[in-house]
């Protein structure tokens, strides 16, 4: 297989983003005077993954889901709050909750001894470098390409445009796309030329028309990649 350059997703790849979410989300609630986040939590995984997607298809800015889905939430459910002062404590959140998956450190120390790392992100930059800055997993990688800072997003190839021309261009034969998503990891992967892996801990069933290289359920089967 022989690659020397590993693109790494970070909400639900390396990161419990679930986790985080819940617990923002939470907080955010019962910053506005909600003692029952339960009843709303559907609603806004809903209107959040709807707004992603569209942030994926070029339709949206990444920093427009900031407040936009607060907006539409609070509209639904008519909750007398702020949204925008919801969306203040939710970042806030979310960039101080969640820990990274057991063994992700270890790969991430094992991998960047042998390959060159890039974190590629579809996300708000404040959240994503609180996140990154918490967790002190800056020195792992060459280049952190988030997609609210440049302005474009998997799977569209602006976003790796730019970490190829961060990482000085290496061949594409030699670089692989990990995450979780298919939508926006392997399919953007796919576009650009390069290898995929669709990290699937879950073990669900491939619901679209993509068929990713490689698929792994524990991160240290990264390490095979490598001859580790």
């Amino acid at each position: 297989m022989g690659y020397t350059t590993f693109l790494l997703d970070l909400d639900h790849t390396l990161l419990d983003s679930d986790r985080s979410e819940s617990l923002a989300f939470d907080y955010t609630m019962r910053s506005a005077g909600i003692n029952d986040p339960d009843t709303y939590v559907d609603v806004y995984r809903k209107i959040n993954l709807e707004l992603w997607a569209r942030v994926e298809q070029g339709e949206l800015r990444p920093q427009e889901v900031r407040t936009l889905r607060f907006e539409r939430l609070v509209e639904q459910k008519k909750i007398k709050a702020d949204p925008l002062q919801m969306a203040e404590d939710f970042v806030e959140g979310l960039g101080s909750n969640g820990s990274l998956y057991p063994g992700a450190r270890d790969v991430l120390d094992q991998l960047s001894e042998t390959a060159r790392l890039a974190l590629v992100t579809n996300g708000l930059s404040e959240v994503q470098r609180a996140r990154i800055k918490r967790l002190d997993i800056e020195q792992y990688f060459d280049s952190i390409i988030i997609s609210a800072e440049i302005g474009a997003a998997k799977p569209g190839t602006k976003i790796f445009d730019i970490v190829f021309s961060e990482l000085g261009s290496p061949p594409r034969n030699e670089v692989l796309m990990v995450g979780d998503s298919l939508s926006s990891d392997i399919r953007g992967g796919q576009k650009y030329g390069i290898a995929t892996c669709w990290y699937n801990p879950k073990r669900r069933q491939l619901d679209i028309d993509l068929e990713p290289k490689y698929e792994i359920s524990d991160l240290y089967e990264l390490l095979k990649f490598v001859g580790l």
